[in-house]
């Protein structure tokens, strides 16, 4: 009986199809949030080269800097996946097959990207952080030329 009534339901009153570019059809997307992640990446890494391991034998001078190191790579490499994940939103919820007329290297652009996040995680290279905001400006200068804007790239630090 239930199924009947749903059926007649579903046949009176069919449901407009609907269509949506992500699983929550927010349409709230920036790449302002990976610029952050990424800056923290950079600023991390400079941080970690420049941290001077102590001199002697003073186990809490030894200590006192092997947490700040172990703090540093842990922070550096959480921004290194926070980057990840949004640079990933945008590449696969925002950018649809018809960004690829105007932007034939979005996927090559966005792939680098994504292995340069994996490269900061697991090295402490200040070259390979700064292609990363130097890949983050690059999709940065996409996502709002897609738009129809032209968005200054602005970096916190």
């Amino acid at each position: 009986m239930l199924r009947s009534a749903l059926s007649t339901l579903h046949s009176n009153l069919p449901a407009a199809s609907v269509q949506a570019h992500c699983d929550g059809p927010c349409g709230v997307y920036d790449p302002a949030s990976a610029t952050v992640s990424a800056e923290a990446v950079v600023s991390m890494t400079k941080k970690l080269l420049e941290l001077q391991p102590p001199s002697g034998n003073d186990p809490a001078a030894w200590a006192a800097y092997n947490n700040t190191f172990s703090r540093f790579v842990a922070i550096k490499e959480e921004q290194a996946q926070q980057t990840k994940n949004e640079l990933l939103i945008l590449w696969t919820d925002y950018f649809k097959p018809e960004h690829l007329a105007t932007f034939p290297n979005l996927h090559d652009i966005f792939w680098k990207a994504a292995k340069l996040c994996s490269a900061c995680k697991v090295n402490i290279d200040q070259s390979k952080a700064d292609e990363l905001i130097k890949a983050v400006e690059a999709i940065h200068t996409m996502f709002w030329k897609s738009k129809g804007r032209n968005d200054a790239w602005v970096r916190a630090s």
